[in-house]
C-alpha cells in the first residue's frame, strides 16, 4: 500500500469513528436528523462536484434529479405498494434513462448554453410534479409514503436512519474516489482544464461528459430515496430551482474539485437556517453574503482555503 492510499484510509477510519461517535452518543432526535439531513445534502453535492468541480461542467438543475427519485420512489412503492429497495433501483434507473435523453444533445452545449439547457430541464420536471396531480399530489404534495424496513430492522427517524444515510454516503465517497484515481478520472481533469486538448490528445469529451453526468443523476436518485422515506411527505417545492442553486452553492463554498469539500459544504448550507432561524426571511441575503466572501477570500473553497490557512500556520511556528 502506497503513502498516498494508506492516508486515504486513515481519513475513512476518522470519518467512520467520527460518525459512529456521534450517531451512538447523542440521543436527541433533533440533532439526529439534522445530521442525516446533512448526510442526504452531501450526496447530492458529491454528484454535482463530480459533474461541476472536476469535469467544468455547469448545471442549475439537479435537483430534478433528487425530485425524480423521491418521487419515484413515492409512487411506486406508497401507491402501487412495491417494496421500497425495488422502488429504489428503479428511481435510480429511472434518473440514469433521463440524465441520458436530457445529456445527448445538451453536453454538447459549453458555458452559459448548458447551465441555461439544464435550468431548463429542471424547470420541466417541476411543472411536471406539480401538473401531474392525479400521480404526484400536485401542489399539495404526495402522502404515504411507506417507512423504510430490512428484515426486523424499521429505519425510522433516529439512530438506524442516520446509520444508514451515512453508511450509502462512506459508499458514494469511496466509489467518487476510486473513480477520479482511475484513468476516466484523469480524463475528466482533462476536460476540466481544457476540452480542445482533450480531444486533441483523443479523449472522448462528450460521452465521457455524459457518463459523470448519468453518475450524478444516480447519485441525485439516492438522495431524493432517502429524502422521501425519511420525511414520508414531499412536494414539489422542495426540488425547485432555488434548491438547485443551493446544491450549487453547497459545491461552491465546500470547495469544488473536494469530495470533503461537499460534506463539508452541505454541512454549512444545512445547518445555517437552522442557526439562523430568527432570521429566515434574510437567508437569501445572508447565503449570498456568505458564498460572495468565500469567493474573494477561499476561492478554492472552504476546504482549501482551511488547508492554506494550517500550511501557513505551521510555517510561520518552524
Amino acid at each position: 500500500m502506497t503513502d498516498k492510499n494508506k492516508y486515504i484510509w486513515i481519513e475513512y477510519l476518522i470519518f467512520v469513528c467520527a460518525v459512529s461517535a456521534f450517531g451512538l452518543a447523542t440521543k436527541n432526535t433533533y440533532y439526529l436528523q439534522i445530521m442525516t439531513f446533512i448526510g442526504i445534502n452531501t450526496l447530492l453535492g458529491l454528484g454535482l462536484n463530480m459533474l461541476m468541480g472536476y469535469t467544468g461542467q455547469v448545471s442549475l438543475g439537479h435537483a430534478a434529479f433528487y425530485g425524480i427519485g423521491a418521487y419515484t420512489t413515492a409512487i411506486l412503492s406508497g401507491t402501487y405498494g412495491l417494496n421500497p429497495w425495488l422502488a429504489l433501483v428503479c428511481a435510480v434507473a429511472a434518473a440514469v434513462f433521463i440524465a441520458f435523453i436530457v445529456g445527448l444533445p445538451t453536453l454538447r452545449l459549453s458555458g452559459y448554453y448548458l447551465a441555461m439547457g439544464t435550468l431548463g430541464f429542471g424547470m420541466i420536471i417541476n411543472i411536471v410534479i406539480r401538473e401531474w396531480a392525479d400521480l404526484t399530489g400536485g401542489a399539495s404534495g404526495f402522502v404515504g409514503i411507506p417507512v423504510l424496513e430490512a428484515g426486523s430492522i424499521v429505519f425510522m427517524s433516529g439512530a438506524s436512519y442516520y446509520f444508514l444515510v451515512w453508511g450509502i454516503v462512506l459508499v458514494a465517497m469511496i466509489i467518487c474516489r476510486r473513480l477520479l484515481a482511475s484513468r476516466m478520472g484523469r480524463a475528466l481533469r482533462a476536460i476540466h482544464d481544457g476540452e480542445n486538448a482533450a480531444v486533441a490528445i483523443g479523449v472522448n469529451t462528450h460521452l465521457l461528459k455524459l457518463q459523470i453526468f448519468m453518475f450524478s443523476a444516480a447519485l441525485g436518485a439516492v438522495a431524493g430515496f432517502l429524502y422521501a422515506h425519511f420525511v414520508l411527505f414531499i412536494s414539489p417545492g422542495s426540488f425547485g430551482f432555488m434548491f438547485s442553486i443551493k446544491i450549487v452553492t453547497m459545491v461552491v463554498i465546500g470547495g469544488m474539485a473536494s469530495v470533503w469539500g461537499a460534506l463539508l459544504g452541505a454541512a454549512v448550507l444545512t445547518l445555517l437556517p437552522e442557526v439562523l432561524h430568527g432570521f429566515a426571511e434574510y437567508e437569501m441575503i445572508i447565503f449570498g453574503l456568505i458564498l460572495m466572501l468565500v469567493m474573494i477570500f477561499m476561492p478554492q473553497g472552504l476546504t482549501q482555503g482551511i488547508m492554506d490557512m494550517i500550511r501557513t500556520a505551521r510555517r510561520a511556528k518552524s
